[in-house]
């Protein structure tokens, strides 16, 4: 109770009126400092004209402080500009004496009135020194009292540069939570064993359990501007090790006006921890190519569609269409850009599979470029429905790209997935049918350029195993994870997107646009990340289960198919695939075939049909392995 009485008294601040009462007193009490100094520590002087003069010293100061403002500052955050207005509002007082004083000598106006020179000039050095002092003493006694009375957290700062000492700054600033810094870390050498306000810098490999238990250390905040991401992924796996809590300081240009607060500071998270820099693109051409143009987006509402129109709606863009057949998801989306101020857009609940609706559409709005990211994408699931698959895969992409050719759009960019290389489920399958056809369409005309995505995983979208881990994290574990060895390719949601715009600017059509996408991840490595970043322990507080592979599932994602090589582009991480020459008149016979015979198929027959499209499908862990043999026979034909 009274460490919360205290508690809430220190984050009172003092009233202004206060502050200048108490600057007044100690004026005046300065002025008798400066008597007694000036008659050799005595009282022996006229105390009848002291009395005198004492009301106009109060008077004096009063206006002067006023004028000057110097009692608005707040006290416990003092600095050199609050220093520099005390200075400035005792020289403008101390002149108004010696101003009053002279004209009183010149006109004789009362004898009473005539202070010594050297009592003013005494008068105002010391006004000026414990006027400043005090307000220092009151800051820091406020600073001990608080961090006395706060639970305090001691803490390393990994980076002994500029931006380490920033951060520094910004935590002996915070009044929230109490830091202790007990010393920087830093991987130059000509920096350890240094200080930094008496703080000492450390190698890691110093940092060790008997540090930490020496020290008490809870956390470690990383602040250094050019980290490899390799180099953090190891640094965080060290310290992650030692029980520690790892922060990270976000980059420079997320600092509010270019300062940064002490609760930007947040908990490193896993994407912070993919091991490759992430892709950053800058291009006007993107700008320019979007701008006064009507766009339409597909499956707007999910993960990768909302973010496209998110930053599609960013540009000058003319009309923005966004389709969705999700009502819930969509609204959210419409809300959201509402809330922004975006108005040239129209949120349409419709189904990419409807091509009655779909001609609608186009025939209304008349887009110029066309994103179509609907699909679906959950590989357990599409391999027990292929129907579903194939309708919304297959032949939604199809009526898409059908009517951008016949509304003449400027560029069809399609959103794939790094499952249709080399596919073992139907999912991939049917996204890989989707591009060839989409590769078939643009060698047929010109009129339209047809480009295609192609990347792995994202981090953070629906259905992806970040969101499952956090949920398997907070309802207490065990995190499920298919294998032990298996490895996936990650890219962060806005990367993915901005690819996306990218490609439709760029190409002739009929490319495939790929990324480097860095080293493959380790999803139980991943897993155990997620533990440790959760304050936990693994497998003391949360388990791993290995669960098996799922119908359908690789141990190890592709980029390219067997084939396939790559071609250079302007960005040294974006790359063109070099698409597989494949029989056109036969896989459209075949695509059209799938279409119109879909509804009296079985789901084994539309995977043989799948199969037979698609040569290099070949199911794994899958009722569907048995069509792999009966289907040799056709692969010819391709």
């Amino acid at each position: 109770m009274i460490r919360r009485f205290f508690l809430k008294t220190l984050n009172k601040y003092a009233s202004r009126w206060l502050v200048l009462c108490i600057d007044v007193f100690l004026v005046c009490f300065s002025f008798i400092l400066a008597y007694i100094v000036r008659f050799d520590i005595s009282f022996d002087f006229n105390t009848e004209n002291f009395y005198y003069q004492l009301p106009l010293v109060i008077s004096l100061a009063l206006t002067s402080f006023l004028l000057v403002g110097s009692y608005k500052g707040i006290i416990r955050h003092t600095g050199t500009k609050d220093a520099f207005n005390v200075f400035l509002g005792i020289s403008i007082f101390s002149l108004s004496v010696i101003f009053i004083v002279i004209v009183n000598q010149i006109f004789s106006l009362f004898d009473f009135f005539t202070i010594p020179k050297t009592i003013i000039l005494i008068h105002y050095l010391i006004s000026v020194f414990i006027l400043i002092l005090s307000r220092y003493i009151f800051k820091a006694f406020y600073e001990v009292l608080s961090t006395e009375l706060k639970s305090i957290t001691n803490a390393l700062i990994y980076g002994a540069g500029d931006s380490g000492i920033i951060t520094y700054g910004a935590l002996n600033r915070e009044t929230e939570n109490s830091y202790d810094i007990i010393g920087f870390i830093d991987d130059d050498k000509n920096k350890i064993n240094k200080k930094i306000d008496r703080i000492k810098i450390y190698d890691l490999s110093k940092i060790n359990k008997d540090f930490i238990d020496k020290y008490e250390i809870e956390e470690v905040i990383i602040s250094t501007k050019k980290i490899k991401p390799s180099r953090l992924l190891e640094i965080t796996d060290y310290l992650l090790n030692l029980n520690l809590k790892v922060k990270i300081v976000p980059p420079l240009i997320k600092w509010i006006d270019g300062t940064l607060e002490a609760n930007q500071i947040k908990q490193v998270n896993i994407d912070d921890l993919l091991d490759r820099q992430q892709i950053l693109i800058d291009n006007p051409i993107v700008k320019r190519d979007v701008n006064n143009k009507v766009i339409l987006v597909t499956g707007a509402a999910g993960s990768i569609g909302s973010e496209i129109s998110r930053q599609l709606a960013g540009f000058s863009i003319k009309h923005l269409v966004l389709i969705d057949q999700a009502e819930s998801a969509l609204y959210d989306l419409q809300q959201e850009l509402h809330q922004k101020g975006i108005k040239s857009f129209s949120a349409l609940v419709a189904d990419v599979r409807d091509k009655k609706r779909m001609r609608e559409i186009f025939e209304q709005y008349n887009p110029q470029k066309v994103f179509h990211a609907a699909a679906y994408k959950h590989v357990p699931l599409m391999e027990d429905s292929p129907y579903e698959a194939v309708k919304i895969n297959v032949l939604g992409t199809k009526t898409i790209a059908d009517l951008s050719v016949k509304y003449k759009v400027e560029r069809f960019v399609m959103v794939s997935t790094d499952k249709a290389v080399n596919p073992t489920n139907v999912m991939g399958a049917t996204k890989r049918v989707a591009e060839m056809y989409i590769s078939c369409l643009s060698k047929q005309q010109k009129k339209t350029k047809f480009t295609t995505t192609r990347f792995g995983n994202v981090l953070g979208s629906n259905g992806s195993v970040i969101p499952l881990f956090k949920k398997q994290i907070e309802n207490g574990g065990p995190l499920t994870v298919t294998d032990e060895h298996i490895t996936r390719y990650f890219m962060t949601i806005p990367e993915a997107c901005r690819l996306v715009l990218e490609a439709g600017a760029m190409g002739d059509g009929g490319e495939i646009y790929i990324f480097d996408m860095g080293k493959s991840v380790k999803i139980f490595d991943m897993a155990k990340r997620m533990i440790s970043l959760s304050g936990l322990k693994y497998p003391e507080d949360i388990d791993i289960k290995i669960t098996g592979l799922r119908p359908g599932e690789k141990l190890y994602e592709e980029l390219l198919a067997n084939g396939e090589n790559t071609l250079k582009t302007y960005h040294e991480k974006i790359m063109i695939a070099k698409i597989q020459k494949v029989n056109v008149n036969l896989v459209l016979i075949l695509i059209e075939e799938l279409s119109s015979k879909k509804n009296r198929l079985t789901n084994t027959e539309i995977v043989s049909m799948i199969k037979e499209i698609v040569p290099e499908y070949i199911s794994k862990n899958s009722q569907f392995e048995k069509l792999d043999k009966v289907n040799k026979h056709f692969f010819k034909r391709l």
